[in-house]
């Protein structure tokens, strides 16, 4: 029994090494993914291959390497493969993160320097910057991108590409029809406060409750961790200073960017 052991105990462990490097590359070609869906670049459900993909990032999409301390793009970061760049690995070394105040999205670290995405139209100029965000949900943390428009405040999209919410409840993050309710939603009010929310029930069109997304069904938790890291990674401690410098409204007093 003990050989048994040992012998299945070196099989699982040998095969997990094996295959870790095609499986950071999966990861990595999955978050790419995402990021063209959101960006509009693919439909909904689209797979496209690793070589479209690239042709994609080459041609449509600039990633930079914004650095959280001074809020600007760092040309001199270090950082080789800005796309490849693990900033979750960065957010759990003192060296490379640092540590943020106690926030409802309870993000503990955030990593000297994050990957950002601007989407370029056909003619070469910014449509759409696509943004990382994170933050607890009911049974772990949520990973995503958010996309805003050129505006900085129209979002065009939220995707997650990985969570651990329930299937059937939280999970309906990941519902198409859900997703299809953040077009057209306005992150901040016209005082420049973040105003976006998941509520309890039903929400109207962007046109009628521009702030306002419908919840999900059983699924407070969720809704309210949707809620929260949108307003931490969009405020002052996230993204707020940089969307600011990029041209958005400067705000008013009482506003948290």
């Amino acid at each position: 029994a003990a050989a048994v052991c040992v012998a299945c105990s070196l099989l699982v462990s040998s095969t997990a090494v094996v295959l870790k490097e095609k499986q950071d590359v999966n990861k990595l070609l999955h978050k790419q993914q995402m990021v063209l869906d959101i960006s509009g670049l693919i439909n909904e459900g689209d797979t496209p291959s690793v070589e479209e993909v690239n042709t994609f990032f080459a041609e449509r999409i600039d990633v930079l390497v914004l650095n959280m301390k001074t809020n600007v793009i760092d040309e001199d970061s270090g950082i080789e493969d800005p796309i490849g760049y693990n900033q979750l690995k960065a957010s759990k070394d003192a060296a490379l993160s640092s540590a943020v105040d106690k926030n409802l999205a309870r993000v503990s670290r955030i990593p000297n320097h994050i990957t950002v995405y601007i989407i370029n139209d056909e003619d070469g100029n910014p449509s759409r910057y696509v943004l990382p965000v994170e933050g607890m949900g009911l049974w772990g943390t949520m990973y995503g991108f958010v996309a805003l428009d050129k505006d900085l405040n129209t979002i065009q999209g939220l995707t997650f590409y990985s969570h651990k919410e329930t299937p059937g409840l939280g999970a309906e993050i990941d519902n198409p029809i859900w997703k299809a309710k953040w077009p057209g939603r306005l992150a901040r009010d016209d005082s420049g406060a973040l105003a976006i929310r998941v509520i309890k029930g039903p929400a109207e069109s962007p046109e009628e409750a521009p702030h306002k997304v419908d919840g999900l069904s059983g699924a407070t938790l969720t809704s309210n961790g949707v809620t929260n890291l949108l307003h931490f990674w969009l405020g002052k401690e996230g993204f707020g200073p940089y969307l600011q410098s990029l041209g958005a409204a400067r705000p008013t007093e009482g506003s948290d960017v």
